[in-house]
């Protein structure tokens, strides 16, 4: 009987699991977990859980009709290949598991700062246990510093806004989320800080760290009871070096079209991976809750023996300062930016075109827009840039 092991206890991996069974696969499944929990959602880290709303976002599972072996706070180390053929073996720091076939869905890691570990009061922000711990961190009247203005930064000034705390965030590019949006589109997030009572340091790089406080560049001091470092992730991929695995540079998995790593038998899903996509010409890296959903059914129906492709139009969203933001599509460098709007309620919305196609769509606080311009997004069609510019045309109606 086959042995599929899935590395990761994330949604990624639990949602592979389930799709295994779903496709009818009676074998045996392993799921391995580097964290002591059971698999639970990530976006409530810094909504619900640092909002004092919750205390647990743990997934609902039928842990006995999955029949699932379970095993929880066991970190995988390396990765041993057989010769020419699936299977093979994965070191633990708890000993060894054998495999016939492999779900690799190890998700990502946090990039800290040099030296922040040890500073008493910094937090990151990837775990539940960094979630309960931030909390207890976010007091009325405490100095909250966080370095980084992209989405968990973001998030994360939001909470502790809304806590009472004095904040200030870092940021070393010139407007907030940079890495994602081109500047035009970054600077309409500023005005949103001041409004919510948090200074916001664009173009502020740091010095360093010591307990108590933050040094910039410039030799600006900021106190600080509680600093938190949003600046990004990796793949958590480092157990995979020397497998045969092909990485790519920044260290993500590359899959094909069906999620197959260069290794037969081994398959990679979520946040850990660069799949190839042919919609859109390239491959694509997506640090985000709906890659984890919708990848590893995919994985899941291939492992059980079918044929499918993997080939999504992704999506995401975020609440900051009491805005929904939603992001629907792919939009590489060069692509021709519209703006519609802003309305009389401050609300607007962005997108991209290549040629007449509208290839990605940003939405603030606009969940109609939202619902129509996906639609536009993942046919392709035509449309008129002009009646996409004009709020107060429906985007189903600026379809060519």
């Amino acid at each position: 009987m086959d042995n599929v092991l899935v590395v990761g206890a994330g949604m990624a991996g639990l949602q592979t699991v389930v799709g295994l069974r779903d496709q009818g696969y009676i074998g045996r499944i392993t799921l391995l977990g580097a964290e002591p929990h059971k698999p639970y959602d990530r976006p409530p880290l810094s909504k619900e859980v640092l909002g004092g709303k919750t205390d647990d976002t743990s997934f609902e599972a039928d842990w006995d009709a999955l029949g699932v072996e379970l095993l929880l706070g066991r970190t995988a180390t390396a990765l041993r290949l057989r010769d020419g053929a699936e299977g093979g073996e994965v070191d633990t720091d708890a000993g060894t598991l054998a495999f016939d076939r492999l779900v690799v869905a190890t998700g990502s890691r946090v990039v800290n700062l040099p030296g922040a570990a040890e500073v008493p009061g910094v937090h990151v922000l990837r775990t539940i246990d960094d979630a309960r711990t931030l909390r207890a961190a976010l007091v009325p009247g405490a100095h909250v510093v966080v370095v980084g203005a992209g989405w968990i930064g973001a998030e994360v000034a939001t909470a502790a806004a809304a806590a009472g705390c004095r904040t200030t965030v870092v940021e070393a590019l010139p407007a907030p989320l940079a890495g994602a949006f081109p500047e035009d589109i970054g600077s309409r997030f500023v005005p949103w800080y001041a409004e919510a009572g948090v200074e916001l340091l664009l173009g502020a790089r740091v010095d360093r760290l010591e307990p108590g406080a933050v040094h910039l560049a410039d030799g600006t001091r900021l106190p600080a009871d509680a600093v938190v470092v949003g600046i990004g992730v990796r793949p958590d991929t480092a157990w995979l070096q020397g497998s045969g695995i092909e990485l790519d540079e920044r260290g993500a998995i590359v899959v094909d079209d069906r999620l197959r790593t260069s290794a037969p038998g081994v398959y990679a899903v979520g946040d850990c991976t660069v799949f190839t996509s042919a919609r859109y010409g390239a491959r694509l890296h997506v640090e985000h809750w709906d890659n984890a959903l919708q990848a590893p059914r995919t994985a899941a129906a291939n492992v059980a023996g079918g044929d499918a492709v993997y080939d999504p139009v992704p999506y995401f969203w975020s609440d900051q300062f009491g805005r929904m933001i939603q992001y629907v599509g792919h939009h590489p460098a060069g692509d021709e930016l519209v703006v519609r709007g802003p309305g009389e309620d401050g609300k607007w919305t962005a997108g991209w075109f290549k040629g007449d196609a509208l290839v990605a769509l940003l939405t603030v606080a606009r969940p109609r827009d939202l619902a129509q311009g996906r639609k536009l997004v993942q046919a392709g069609s035509p449309v008129d840039k002009a009646k996409f510019a004009d709020i107060g045309t429906p985007l189903k109606d600026a379809a060519l």
